[in-house]
């Protein structure tokens, strides 16, 4: 019986072994997700200020090209002063060309505040840009060291599930589904009692005469409460002298 036992608790140990590996695998992703998030972040930061910047060359695209067609039609109305007979019309006109001059003006110091605005915009940009492949080379790294550590756990459990594989064949079939059926729900599946009659799984008491008997058969039950597999300590090592 002892023996048993003895191939169950390595049993357990290796599962034991594999839930840590699986508890600390679980945890990567997040922390990958959470890094990924903050990236995204920094990214979009980056790209709000950038968009800022396109607005504004826009802006000046927009309003050169304004000037521009002003300045023409100017040209074009001046070249048709000589063409008024009467001096009414001509005096619409001339008013008409000094209104768009002024507009002119007005437009192309507009142009120069839009310029100085692009000018530090790029240098928002730029330092944002600096920033952001810091960033990301820290966030990169620490991503890197969690895809790594997670691999390193995926490896941990597929290695263990072989030795899992090998430990199961020493254990008596009917222990092993009992065990299996237990593990599935809590773990430790198969627990110690402590004196006088304690279930360290679930810290309950059994009945004292079900200690009592274990402690003499060396064998194992279940426990009331929690229905892990108990056993008295002896069953596995052998009481001191």
């Amino acid at each position: 019986m002892r023996e048993k036992l003895q191939s169950l608790a390595a049993l357990q140990k290796v599962d034991v072994e594999i839930a840590a590996f699986k508890k600390s695998a679980e945890t990567y992703p997040k922390q990958i997700a959470e890094l990924e998030k903050e990236l995204g972040t920094v990214r979009s930061a980056v790209e709000a200020e950038r968009s800022k910047l396109d607005d504004i060359e826009r802006q000046r695209s927009s309003l050169e090209q304004t000037i521009s067609e002003e300045k023409d039609k100017v040209k074009k109305w001046e070249a048709r002063l000589t063409e008024q007979r009467s001096t009414r019309e001509y005096s619409a006109l001339a008013r008409e060309i000094d209104i768009a001059k002024k507009s002119n003006v007005s437009m192309a110091e507009e142009l120069v505040e839009l310029g100085k605005t692009q000018g530090a915009q790029r240098e928002v940009v730029k330092q944002k840009d600096v920033d952001f492949q810091a960033r990301a080379k820290d966030l990169g790294a620490k991503m890197a060291e969690l895809r790594a550590k997670l691999a390193e756990a995926e490896a941990g459990v597929k290695g263990l599930e072989e030795k899992r594989n090998d430990a199961a064949k020493n254990v008596e079939a009917n222990l092993l589904r009992r065990y299996d059926a237990v593990r599935k729900k809590r773990m430790p599946a198969m627990v110690p009692l402590a004196p006088p009659n304690t279930c360290t799984g679930c810290r309950m008491n059994v009945p004292p005469q079900m200690y009592n008997t274990l402690k003499v058969s060396l064998g194992y039950d279940t426990c009331p409460s929690c229905m892990r597999i108990i056993y008295a300590p002896e069953a596995i090592e052998p009481a001191s002298k």
